[in-house]
């Protein structure tokens, strides 16, 4: 970096834009608290047979990762036209309106605190809403950094958003126990307290769309829509005097005669590693501790408070770990740190499956589930999106990432309705004492090792123009 360079403003930039990261894990990790609740108000009500409960539930949990599909698709495009700042101010838009008609799906249709269980589309059609919200701020918070940070900075400064990510989900964790804890009851909790658990997104969406406001759009995106002379102000704000010199690479990459810019014209293996991270970070199960950890919980012990609280655990260790690939992925590279977490991830899902299948304590299932999310912490979780935020050239970047954005959100879709599927199926329950489901995530997590092993090259270092040379090849 050079000598003037502000290191200060450049984390502010950083914290902004990590606040749609922060709400990205608040708002999937929201519904990690509600799901026995919106079971037994949206669901036993309607008394259906087994499986047709068990879809249902699956759909209300996870419908908005549908959202997300969508946002994910077209945050490129968004991204694109209307800038990367734009885009994230549209994002916190629809995750605002999202968390009041979560709240309230009876709101402009009945009375405030009149819905019922009736009303069980249109609060999937909120929580899509949400999820598009979402989609767009997965894809364009870690681009929105790597587009403003220094090569030699981009792994750390990228990986705070997975940190926000992580810190989203122990917060809204905290705020769900406390919003139980507060009602006194299971019965208050079923038909109050979880419209409470999705209504406080309200405050950190209005705060993130209000600081968006303060912030200029990346130099990278800004050369993309014409706007030169903006860029070079941002660049020389944030790089110093380098960023003379970045604004011609930049224009350079942009304006290359030997590419097309179409988003094959780098060949066909960098979409298919992209695609291939998106995958494997979801098909590793993640999302199913994240999302149904309380759940799980009570496969061992009934006692809510307990499984909350287990909850909790799970998302500090979450937090802490994420510190370590903050430290490490720009010092060790991303690589390495992606075959431990893949190794580590895979033992800890075949032994929970074993632990399940063994009818043994809680506490061994707990340290399977820890060791589970310390090793997709320290790796999978963060550096996936470090990847994916710098290893497309500038030409085919938003393209290239919305549909590695898409694929993913499409996999966590899957992975997380087919879970309940599989968690309550009597024949699998009776059979394996709910084990089953680990078993296959501990597979993908081997698969996701020779994935990375074979195929992914090591990025750390280069300038985001420099990278394109990767593929050139």
């Amino acid at each position: 970096m050079g000598k003037s360079s502000n290191s200060g403003y450049l984390m502010k930039l950083t914290i902004v834009a990590t606040l749609g990261g922060l709400l990205f894990g608040y708002d999937t990790g929201v519904i990690a608290g509600t799901v026995g609740s919106l079971d037994r108000f949206f669901v036993e009500p309607k008394g259906l047979e087994e499986s047709a409960a068990n879809i249902l539930l699956g759909f209300l949990v996870s419908i908005g990762l549908a959202g997300c599909v969508l946002g994910g698709a077209i945050s490129g495009w968004i991204s694109t036209k209307f800038g990367r700042k734009n885009g994230l101010i549209i994002s916190a838009i629809l995750l605002f309106i999202s968390a009041l008609g979560s709240a309230m799906p009876e709101m402009l249709i009945r009375p405030i605190g009149q819905a019922d269980h009736t009303f069980h589309i249109i609060f999937m059609i909120y929580r899509v809403i949400g999820g598009v919200g979402v989609g767009l701020a997965s894809m364009l918070s870690p681009v929105y950094i790597a587009e403003i940070a220094p090569a030699d900075k981009r792994g750390q400064l990228v990986s705070y958003n997975q940190l926000a990510i992580v810190a989203g989900f122990v917060v809204v964790y905290f705020v769900n126990y406390f919003i139980a804890k507060g009602g006194g009851s299971d019965e208050w909790l079923d038909a109050v307290g979880w419209k409470w658990m999705f209504a406080s997104e309200i405050i950190p969406a209005g705060v993130f769309l209000a600081l968006l406001f303060f912030i200029p759009d990346t130099p990278r995106s800004l050369v993309l829509r014409g706007k030169e002379e903006e860029a070079k102000a941002v660049l020389l704000k944030v790089n110093g005097e380098d960023g003379v010199t970045i604004i011609e690479e930049i224009k350079a990459s942009l304006n290359q005669t030997e590419v097309s810019g179409k988003l094959f014209s780098y060949g066909a293996a960098v979409i298919f590693i992209g695609i291939g991270l998106s995958a494997f970070q979801q098909l590793v199960g993640i999302n199913v501790i994240l999302y149904y950890a309380t759940e799980i919980f009570k496969n061992i012990n009934p006692d809510t408070d307990g499984a909350l609280l287990s909850q909790i655990i799970v998302g500090i260790a979450n937090f802490l770990f994420t510190i370590i690939a903050i430290k490490t992925v720009d010092k060790y590279g991303r690589k390495p740190l992606m075959l431990i977490g893949a190794l580590g991830m895979s033992i800890a899902m075949f032994s929970l499956g074993f632990v399940f299948y063994a009818q043994a304590s809680g506490v061994l299932a707990l340290i399977c589930m820890l060791t589970f999310v310390a090793s997709f912490a320290m790796s999978w979780g963060p550096i996936t999106w470090v990847l994916l935020s710098e290893m497309f050239p500038n030409a085919i970047r938003g393209r290239a990432l919305a549909i590695a954005v898409a694929l993913q959100w499409i996999v966590n879709f899957l992975v997380s309705t087919t879970f309940p599927m599989m968690d309550k199926n009597t024949f699998l329950s009776e059979t394996f004492h709910n084990g089953f489901a680990y078993w296959l995530y501990g597979f993908f997590g081997a698969l996701a090792f020779f994935f990375v092993k074979k195929y992914v090259p090591e990025t750390k270092g280069k300038t985001l123009e420099e990278m394109e040379n990767l593929w050139k090849k």
